[in-house]
């Protein structure tokens, strides 16, 4: 689901979120990567940031993907601004 459909608040179909899911496993076995890894990433991720910006912590995402000539880790960190809006 692209972003503009999750801030309009559009809901994803059961079957896309399971395909999705499928996919972020095959990837992490592929990669080597285990979900454990890849929450200590998002952690460290998230202290290093945290120490120059202010940020969303609890909706910060890290991702794996995946193309046929490259494996990418993608970090989507929210900023919140000095007035406390996103």
């Amino acid at each position: 689901m692209s972003w503009l459909g999750r801030l309009l608040g559009q809901k994803e179909k059961s079957g896309t979120v399971a395909k999705q899911r499928l996919q972020m496993v095959l990837i992490h076995d592929r990669s080597e990567v285990s979900p454990g890894l890849l929450e200590q990433i998002k952690d460290d991720i998230i202290e290093v940031i945290a120490q120059r910006l202010t940020i969303d912590r609890e909706n910060v995402e890290v991702n794996l993907t995946q193309s046929a000539r490259e494996s990418r880790l993608v970090a989507e960190i929210p900023l919140v601004s000095r007035n406390g809006r996103r």
